[in-house]
């Protein structure tokens, strides 16, 4: 499986040259780092090349790597994984695009190249706030439209900044500011021996 990954990887860098910022194999498993001004060319040859042929999208999300590594991350914020399918060849290849701008991330739609990720661009532009240029329908597919902020961003509050309830006096759904109070759970941690035992539980 191993020399399968690095025979791709090896194919990936003789075809895409310099478009191929970093050819990462571990677990068995080949990761593409493309620039984000040149994904699309990129892209297209992973797509058509005779070497590659990844004739299918099969998943993209978005990944916020703030605090990643508990800070060990200095790299840019934001970026888009694509995972791709060649059905020509049997091989699976993950590729990760950053955003050059982590206050206002924006990358090229690939929905030219594979209409499946339409829907997942739009769930990508929701939960992290990507935007996809030439997306033919970019709005909010999972949060409601008036949602203010994406809920995946590492910044995001947990309970969110809005609640909604139905009010009876004025007879309809309403907004407001979330009642939770903020606190921190410390999960409980056994240590003792016999635990089990002392809360009158029986071992199985």
């Amino acid at each position: 499986m191993s020399g399968i990954a690095t025979a791709l990887a090896e194919s990936i860098k003789s075809v895409l040259g310099e478009k191929a910022a970093e050819v990462v194999v571990a677990l068995h498993e080949v990761t593409l780092v493309l620039a984000a001004d040149s994904m699309l060319d990129a892209m297209l040859v992973l797509r058509d090349h005779a070497d590659l042929r990844f004739e299918q999208l099969i998943d993209l999300c978005g990944v916020d790597y703030q605090a990643y590594g508990d800070g060990a991350h200095t790299g840019k914020r934001f970026a888009a994984i694509y995972h791709l399918l060649s059905l020509t060849h049997n091989r699976r290849l993950r590729v990760r695009v950053f955003a050059s701008e982590d206050d206002f991330p924006v990358l090229d739609s690939v929905n030219a190249v594979w209409p499946a990720a339409n829907w997942y661009e739009r769930e990508t532009f929701d939960l992290f706030g990507i935007v996809f240029n030439g997306h033919p329908d970019l709005r909010r597919i999972l949060t409601d439209y008036g949602f203010i902020g994406h809920p995946f961003r590492k910044d995001f509050p947990v309970s969110g900044n809005v609640e909604m309830r139905y009010d009876p006096e004025q007879r309809r759904v309403i907004y407001q500011p979330v009642t939770i109070e903020p606190r921190e759970i410390t999960p409980r941690i056994v240590r003792q021996e016999h635990y089990a035992d002392s809360e009158g539980f029986r071992k199985g």
